[in-house]
C-alpha cells in the first residue's frame, strides 16, 4: 500500500490501539500562530496561551504508520544519530489537566519523526518507503520529564513526505508506563518553507500539504501547533506543551 493510500485512508487499519480518547480541540489554550521572516533568513514563529488552572487537553492523533518498535531502548536527549539537516532543539512540557495544569513529573515522553528526506528509519522496502532503514534507529528518542514537566531533545527540522504536513510524533505516559496520550505537533508553515529552500532538503522541494488540508491536522492545530524561533544558521527551537490527564 502507498503511503499516500494510507492517509487518504484516514488511518483506519493502523495505531487504533494506540488512540487515547480525549477532549478535542479548542482555540481556548492556543491561539493562531504569528510568524515573520526578516531579510537575513531568520524566522520565528509564535503562539499565546495561559496556565492559569485551566487548559484544554491535546488532541490525540494515530502514532502510525511508522511507531518506535522499542521506544524503552531508545533513551538519548541526542537523536540526531547520522542524519543531516538544519538543528532544531525539542522542548516539550507536559501538564496535567487533572492537577491544575501544573507540570507532569516523570512522565515518560517517546518522540519520532522523518529525515531531511521523508524518511523514517526502522521501516523501508515497501510500497509506503521504498528506502530500507530497518536495521536503523535515527530520529528517535525517549526522556522523563523533569520536576517542572519538561523534557528536551536535540534533533534536525523534520522533512516531509507526501500527503502530510510537517509534524513530530509524541508518545505520552506516566511513570508506570501507563499510556496516556499519543498525539503530533506540528510546525509554523511559513518556517518550515524557509528551511525547505535550502541545504539538504532543497532537492526535496517544499511540503506538498499544508496544516489545513492535512488528514491528521486538518480539524484544526489549536493544542497541537507548536512555537518556533531562530534561524537557519543558529539552528531553531520549538517549545510546545502537552495538555493529559494523569
Amino acid at each position: 500500500m502507498e503511503r499516500k493510500e494510507f492517509l487518504k485512508r484516514g488511518f483506519s487499519a493502523l495505531g487504533l490501539a494506540a488512540i487515547i480518547p480525549v477532549i478535542s480541540c479548542s482555540n481556548d489554550t492556543v491561539d493562531p500562530v504569528e510568524t515573520s521572516t526578516d531579510t537575513s533568513g531568520s524566522t520565528s514563529g509564535s503562539t499565546s496561551g495561559s496556565n492559569s488552572g485551566t487548559c484544554t487537553t491535546t488532541a490525540s492523533e494515530t502514532e502510525g504508520p511508522f511507531p518506535t518498535k522499542s521506544p524503552a531502548s531508545l533513551v538519548s536527549n541526542d537523536i540526531t544519530s547520522d542524519r543531516t539537516g538544519t538543528k532544531l532543539t525539542v522542548n516539550i512540557t507536559i501538564q496535567n489537566k487533572n492537577n491544575s495544569c501544573e507540570g507532569l513529573a516523570d512522565a515518560l515522553v517517546d518522540i519520532w519523526h522523518c529525515d531531511a528526506a521523508g524518511n523514517y528509519s526502522e521501516y523501508g522496502g515497501t510500497g509506503m518507503q521504498s528506502t530500507n532503514y530497518t536495521s536503523v534507529h535515527f530520529l528517535r528518542g525517549r526522556q522523563t520529564t523533569d520536576a517542572n514537566g519538561l523534557v528536551t531533545f536535540t534533533s534536525i527540522y523534520p522533512g516531509w513526505y507526501s500527503g502530510r504536513a510537517v509534524h513530530i510524533h509524541v508518545h505520552v505516559y506516566n511513570a508506570s508506563g501507563k499510556s496516556l496520550l499519543v498525539t503530533q505537533i506540528a510546525f509554523p508553515e511559513e518556517i518550515s518553507k524557509v528551511v525547505f529552500a535550502q541545504g539538504v532538503y532543497a532537492s526535496h522541494g517544499q511540503a506538498d500539504t499544508t496544516n489545513a488540508k492535512d488528514n491528521v491536522f486538518g480539524d484544526g492545530v489549536s493544542t497541537e501547533l507548536s512555537t518556533v524561533t531562530g534561524s537557519v544558521s543558529a539552528g531553531y527551537v520549538l517549545t510546545h506543551a502537552i495538555v493529559v490527564s494523569a
